[in-house]
């Protein structure tokens, strides 16, 4: 009997461990939360405050003489939408910063491959200085010396006539504007591109040259998909600046080029109409965000389709 009811009983179930109690957790992630607050707090207000006080300016009304009216009217946002002159100033920024874009993207590659796979550790530094140094100057002196070479009597005119052709007119022009932005911008995105093909392994280059792919195969099937978070970067960036360019298109357009930039600083500054001012802003703002985050999703699935 007692055999046959110790052979019958069942052995017992094994208990699961309990759960780790969250609120230790909750103690472990306060003072990281305690730690970050006030950074965080302070950016938001740094950034989101101007932004918030821009908007409100942009829904009040402009009155000759007294300068800006409390009020809570789109008269600001209706005036770009009915006015052809300020859609065509929008419609000049973004062409002039898109071709300034590719411009620097079909310069700065070829420079960052260079310093990455052809040059030795030594010149890759000393170029990188080169190629940083214009930085450490402002945008207005280093467009002022685009003035002195490109002006009438400048030295490019100067050159051309000694090889015995016309001078020719480049100062207050499209033309030299987007020679003054391409200047500015593409140390961006050489530095951009530079820090990505570093990342890419050499070996994956050279298996598909043993494979028999060309140089120019490996560059398009190999270097540019694995190069493309890059060059997504590098554009985003030099087209958001662009956008927002003031000093080159002022000295280097002339009074008759327009772009965004210097239209809002003619209404907030020259006309103290501050409430369009502000609607400009926020158009220019607005449509740099929605074209950089439509081209950001737009690569990110073609990225991952390649990886795929």
């Amino acid at each position: 009997m007692t055999s046959s009811a110790s052979s019958g009983a069942t052995a017992p179930a094994a208990t699961a461990s309990p759960p780790a109690p969250r609120g230790r957790e909750g103690r472990r992630l306060a003072p990281a939360y305690g730690l970050t607050a006030p950074a965080t707090i302070f950016v938001l207000l740094a950034l989101m405050g101007p932004l918030a006080l821009m908007f409100r300016y942009s829904l009040n009304r402009f009155v000759p003489g007294q300068m800006m009216v409390e009020a809570l009217t789109l008269d600001n946002y209706a005036r770009f939408f009915a006015d052809s002159f300020y859609q065509e100033v929008l419609g000049t920024t973004l062409w002039i910063s898109a071709l300034s874009t590719l411009l620097c993207l079909v310069a700065g590659f070829p420079v960052a491959y260079f310093l990455v796979r052809q040059a030795s550790d030594k010149w890759k530094g000393r170029l990188l200085l080169l190629i940083v140094l214009p930085l450490l100057m402002g945008n207005a002196v280093r467009t002022a010396a685009w003035m002195v070479i490109l002006g009438d009597k400048g030295l490019f005119n100067a050159v051309i006539e000694t090889v015995g052709l016309s001078p020719v007119k480049l100062m207050y022009t499209p033309t030299a504007v987007v020679i003054g932005l391409v200047s500015v911008l593409l140390p961006f995105m050489i530095v951009t591109l530079q820090s990505v093909i570093e990342g890419i392994d050499a070996n994956l280059e050279s298996a598909a040259q043993s494979l028999g792919a060309s140089h120019l195969t490996v560059l398009w099937r190999v270097v540019l998909p694995l190069a493309l978070p890059g060059i997504l970067a590098g554009t985003m960036l030099c087209f958001i600046l662009s956008m927002n360019a003031y000093a080159t298109p002022v000295l280097i357009g002339g009074p008759t080029f327009h772009m965004m930039a210097p239209t809002v600083y003619q209404q907030v500054a020259k006309a103290m109409n501050w409430p369009f001012g502000a609607a400009l802003a926020f158009v220019l703002m607005a449509v740099t965000l929605v074209l950089t985050t439509t081209a950001n999703v737009l690569v990110q699935r073609r990225y991952r389709r390649w990886s795929e």
